[in-house]
This record gives C-alpha cells, sequence and structure tokens, in this order.
C-alpha cells in the first residue's frame, strides 16, 4: 500500500454503507490515508426478499466486500461490525475500529409508541433471531414477524401498514438521520457482537499503517464479543446477544444466550486484562450454566 496514492475503500452499495464509508474516510485521512469509495453489491443486497439465514446468515454483507480486497480490486474495506462473521479471509485483518456509535437498538412505531406499550398482538418486524427472542421474552403476546431491506425500506413497509413497529440498530438508525420512537434500554434487549461499531479491514500486509487510525477501547470492547462469538462456535445457532466495554484498564464483557422463544435466557458477566481470554471464558461459562443444553434441544428441534 503506498500512502502518496488515493486508496480503493471498499463497502456496500447502499446509503448507510456511503454514511459509514465517510465516516471511514475522515478517520483514515486524519492518519495521511486519502481514499475514494467503491460501491459493492453483495448478496445480501441482491437478494432482499430471503430470510439472511436462508441465503448465508453471518456474513452475507461481508463476503463480496472479502474477495474484492483479496482479489485487489480494492485496497482497504469498512463494514459494520456486527456483519463480520467470527472468522474473516485468510490474508487479511480487522485492523482498525472507529468510536464506537449507540449500541443499542431502536424501535420504530407507526403511533411513536415505545416497546412495552405497543398495543397487544402488534406486528413487530426484524430479521435478527436475537432481537426476536429478546422481544419474546419481554412481550410474548406480539406478533413478531421477520423483515428484509434497508432501514428506510423497514421504515416505510411501517408507514404503510404492513407493520406496526420493526426494530433496527440505533447506530444505523442516527447514521442516516432517522428518529426511533424508543432506544430500548440495554437491559431489555442486549445488543449483537459489533453492534454500533465500524471496522476497517485491510490484507495483512497493510494492517500495522491502518492500525493507526484504531480506537482502542473500542478494539478491546468488540474483540471481546467477537471472541464469545467464535468461543461458543459455528454450530451455535441461538439468539446470541454480547456487550463488551473497558473500565480501569479492564475488559468486561457481558453475554446473553436465549432459546429461540426467549423464554430461557442465561447471562454471564466477567473481565480481567485480554479481551480474547474474556471473550473465551464467558462463552464457556454460558455453556457450563445451561447454554450446551439450550444448544443440544435447539439441534434436535
Amino acid at each position: 500500500m503506498t500512502m502518496a496514492r488515493v486508496l480503493r475503500l471498499g463497502g456496500r452499495a447502499s446509503k448507510l454503507s456511503l454514511v459509514q464509508a465517510n465516516l471511514a474516510s475522515e478517520a483514515l485521512s486524519a492518519i495521511g490515508i486519502a481514499t475514494e469509495f467503491v460501491p459493492i453489491t453483495t448478496q445480501g443486497d441482491r437478494d432482499r426478499t430471503s430470510s439472511l439465514r436462508v441465503i448465508g446468515g453471518q456474513g452475507v454483507f461481508v463476503r463480496a466486500v472479502e474477495q474484492a480486497l483479496l482479489d485487489r480490486d480494492i485496497d482497504i474495506a469498512v463494514h459494520s461490525a456486527k456483519d463480520v462473521p467470527p472468522a474473516i479471509a485468510e490474508g487479511t485483518s480487522l485492523a482498525a475500529y472507529l468510536p464506537r456509535g449507540d449500541v443499542r437498538d431502536g424501535l420504530v412505531s407507526r403511533d411513536g409508541v415505545g416497546l412495552l406499550d405497543l398495543a397487544e398482538d402488534a406486528r413487530v418486524g426484524t430479521g435478527s433471531r436475537r432481537r426476536a427472542a429478546q422481544l419474546l421474552r419481554l412481550r410474548p403476546d406480539l406478533d413478531v414477524a421477520d423483515i428484509r431491506g434497508n432501514v428506510d425500506t423497514r421504515i416505510r413497509k411501517v408507514e404503510e401498514r404492513e407493520y406496526d413497529a420493526v426494530v433496527v440498530a440505533a447506530a444505523g438508525l442516527q447514521r442516516l438521520g432517522q428518529r426511533a420512537s424508543e432506544l430500548i434500554p440495554i437491559d431489555l434487549i442486549m445488543p449483537s457482537p459489533g453492534q454500533g461499531a465500524l471496522v476497517v479491514q485491510c490484507r495483512v500486509e497493510d494492517a500495522a499503517q491502518v492500525a493507526t487510525a484504531n480506537h482502542a477501547p473500542t478494539s478491546q470492547a468488540v474483540s471481546a464479543e467477537r471472541a464469545m462469538l467464535r468461543a461458543l462456535g459455528a454450530g451455535c445457532s441461538l439468539p446470541l446477544a454480547a456487550l463488551g466495554g473497558v473500565r480501569g484498564g479492564e475488559v468486561l464483557l457481558a453475554g446473553r444466550l436465549l432459546s429461540r422463544d426467549g423464554s430461557e435466557r442465561i447471562e454471564i458477566q466477567r473481565s480481567g486484562d485480554d479481551p480474547n481470554s474474556v471473550g473465551a471464558e464467558v462463552a464457556e461459562t454460558l455453556l457450563e450454566r445451561g447454554g450446551e443444553r439450550l444448544m443440544e434441544a435447539d439441534a434436535g428441534s
């Protein structure tokens, strides 16, 4: 990578991705790296009707961008950290996390009411098992339904009365200048690993230069969350939530595992010096405290 030239910054071909690319471009510009945006259409962008679980699950918005990086069609890439699967493409590095945005989920309702005030049997759209399980735990009366499309599309479906409300990442709403009816407290709905964070991926030979833009507290927090995800393994399809942080030099991590209907929930908190160790410890304890039983029951259902 030569710093004297303008680098090709790849990302999804969406309005939100362009906003996120601009944020990454500003952070890289501050360390002397000039960029130009290269939009890349992913499988998740091409197929906007099938469930994400059907067309590839986590990583469906990342793989095409990673491949462009490996093929040298782009020089660096920006992702929503929550979309990046635990294992990234060999030969690449998640070199720099930007300062994290709002980690919460946002509810957008047609009548402007909050989650606990939605009418009985209200239809709430989400494409996330994690959100669905936590919604059902709080409000088992709700009709929680799958939904696809970008943020604007989901909000339009509420306005057109296809849904009474949708739940989306608050950071995405805020980056697009949209307002949530309610920012849902973390104790009610814990976020996805990496939610609210943007990460710059590059080839390993360029990592040292890009890493100058890294925001250490965000990197440590999200690294712990991702370590928990890795330790639970690819076989875990249960709803999973996590939130890391840094306080007094220590990495803190809360992890939450739920049954699909939200009727069972296991939550563990740990702290330590090393993000990877903390993440692995939370995962191990989740399994010991009933997570393994939940996974076995889920696999047999």
